[in-house]
C-alpha cells in the first residue's frame, strides 16, 4: 500500500516492467504485429488522452458526459441506494463524480486503474470533494483477475462503472469473457453501469481518431516512446507515422503505427525488422449497436435494465444487472 497525505491508501498491483517487455516481445512477434493498447497509460499517455478529450473531433467524452448530466438522477435511482461502487478505468474521474453526486448512501468507491499516478491524483481529489466517501484505490489491470478490498460497512450490492467505451477496444470474444468476469464481480443483485460507443458514420469517426492538431497522433507515438524510455527498445519516432481507419465490415476503428522506411528496431535481446509501410496495430475500438452490444452483455449474463443516449444516437449509457 502506499500511503498520502490526503489518507487515501493504494492497493498496488501495477504490473511490472517485465510485463510491458514480455507482451511487447510478443505482439511484435505475432502476424499482424501488435502492441497492447493498455500500455498507451503511462503518466503522458495519460495526460494526452485528456487533451483527446477535450477535442472538438472527439465526440465520445462530451456526448457521455451530456447523458451524465441530463439523466443522473435516472442512472442513480436505477442503481439502487447502499452500493458499492467500482470504478474501471475512471481516469481523471470527473463523469464518476456526476455518478457518485446523485446516488444515494453509496457505501465506498472503489476506482481500479492502470495509471498508478493519475489513480492516486484523482482519488485523493475526490477525497478532499467527499472526505465522508470511503475511497479505496487499486492500481491494476483490471483486464486481469484480482481481488476487491473490503469496505468498512457492507453494501447491499456492488455496482461497477466502465465509462468511456473502453470496452470497445476488446475483440469480440474476449469482451465477452470480460463481462462474464465483470458479472460474477458484481454477485448476486448487483449491476454494471458501462459507457458504449455506437455506429455511425465513418466521415465523424475517422475525423475522432485522426485529430487535426495530431494529439492522437503523439498519444499513439507515446507507446513507442514509453519502449524506448522503459524497455531500452530503440525506436525511431521519425520514421513512424500514426493512421486510424474505420473497418466499416467490421465495424471497427484500426489504429496503426506505420513504418515510414525498411528498419529494424531492437527490444530486449530481440531485433525486429520492418518493411516501408508496415504496420503496428495498437488498437481496435469496435463501434456497437444497442440491439447488438445488449445481446453480448446477455449472453455473458447479464440482463438490460435501461439505456441512455443522446439525440443524435452518437453514445450510449446501459444499466444491465445480475440475478
Amino acid at each position: 500500500m502506499n500511503g498520502s497525505s490526503s489518507g487515501v491508501s493504494v492497493l498496488d498491483l501495477e504490473p511490472a516492467a517485465s510485463d510491458f517487455l514480455e507482451q511487447a516481445i510478443a505482439g511484435l512477434s505475432s502476424s499482424p504485429r501488435t502492441l497492447p493498447s493498455k500500455f498507451f497509460y503511462d503518466e503522458r499517455g495519460s495526460d494526452l488522452f485528456q487533451e483527446i478529450c477535450e477535442l472538438p473531433e472527439y465526440y465520445v467524452t462530451r456526448t457521455e458526459t451530456e447523458i451524465l448530466r441530463q439523466y443522473g438522477t435516472e442512472i442513480a435511482e436505477s442503481i439502487g441506494e447502499n452500493a458499492e461502487l467500482v470504478g474501471f478505468g475512471t481516469g481523471a474521474g470527473v463523469k464518476t463524480r456526476m455518478v457518485l453526486d446523485h446516488l444515494q448512501n453509496v457505501i465506498a468507491y472503489v476506482p481500479v486503474d492502470i495509471s498508478k499516478q493519475r489513480l492516486t491524483e484523482s482519488a485523493e481529489a475526490l477525497s478532499r470533494e467527499m472526505p465522508a466517501l470511503e475511497i479505496l484505490p487499486v492500481c491494476a489491470d483490471y483486464l486481469q483477475p484480482f481481488e476487491l478490498p473490503t469496505p468498512t460497512r457492507k453494501p447491499a450490492h456492488i455496482a461497477v462503472y466502465f465509462p468511456g467505451s473502453t470496452i470497445g477496444n476488446m475483440l469480440p470474444h474476449i469482451a465477452q469473457h470480460f463481462l462474464e468476469r465483470v458479472c460474477r464481480l458484481c454477485g448476486h443483485s448487483g449491476g454494471l453501469i458501462i459507457g458504449v460507443d455506437l455506429q455511425k458514420s465513418r466521415k465523424v469517426l475517422e475525423a475522432a481518431y485522426n485529430d487535426s492538431v495530431g494529439v492522437t497522433a503523439a498519444f499513439n507515438l507515446n507507446m513507442l516512446e514509453r519502449a524506448n524510455r522503459e524497455l531500452g527498445a530503440d525506436f525511431d519516432l521519425s520514421q513512424w507515422r500514426h493512421r486510424a481507419i474505420y473497418n466499416e465490415q467490421a465495424h471497427r476503428i484500426e489504429m496503426h503505427l506505420v513504418s515510414e522506411c525498411a528498419q529494424s528496431v531492437h527490444l530486449g535481446e530481440r531485433a525486429f525488422d520492418f518493411d516501408a509501410g508496415e504496420k503496428i496495430i495498437t488498437e481496435f475500438s469496435y463501434k456497437h449497436t444497442v440491439e447488438g452490444f445488449s445481446a453480448l452483455a446477455a449472453s455473458a449474463g447479464f440482463q438490460l435494465a435501461r439505456v441512455w443516449t443522446d439525440p443524435e444516437k452518437l453514445f450510449a449509457v446501459f444499466h444491465f444487472t445480475t440475478l
